[in-house]
């Protein structure tokens, strides 16, 4: 059974780099063809595409999100981090992991497993 589990801190300040780790265990980041992303869900808001990196390591962000998003990968350890620099009171969501079908749709609905999600607050 696939299991993803995020990992970070819950507060961060603005202006700061927020960095979160996705641990997946049950199956591997490098197996053809899937795709390991990022989503977050703002209160009272719907799900956000942020990013995902692919099995051969190559990444795609979200254009509203590029120039400030940054995903890498540890195969040894079986994770994924996603970086999110220049924080505003805007970024404060639950962040997700999740894995893709397959089928690289690179959408919250093209995902067949998530993580619990976990809160992020920006605020000084």
């Amino acid at each position: 059974q696939m299991e993803l589990q995020e990992s970070g801190p819950g507060l961060v300040k603005p202006s700061q780099t927020l960095s979160l780790t996705c641990t997946v265990s049950g199956g591997s980041i490098t197996t053809n063809y899937h795709y390991w992303g990022w989503i977050r869900q703002p209160p009272g808001k719907g799900l956000e595409w942020v990013g995902a990196i692919g099995y051969s390591g190559g990444s795609y962000y979200s254009p509203s999100l590029k120039s400030r998003t940054s995903i890498s990968r540890d195969t040894s350890k079986n994770q994924f981090t996603l970086q999110v620099s220049s924080l505003t009171p805007e970024d404060t969501a639950v962040y997700y992991c999740a894995r893709d079908k397959g089928d690289a749709s690179l959408v919250p609905d093209g995902m067949d497993y998530w993580g619990k999600g976990t809160l992020v607050t920006v605020s000084s």
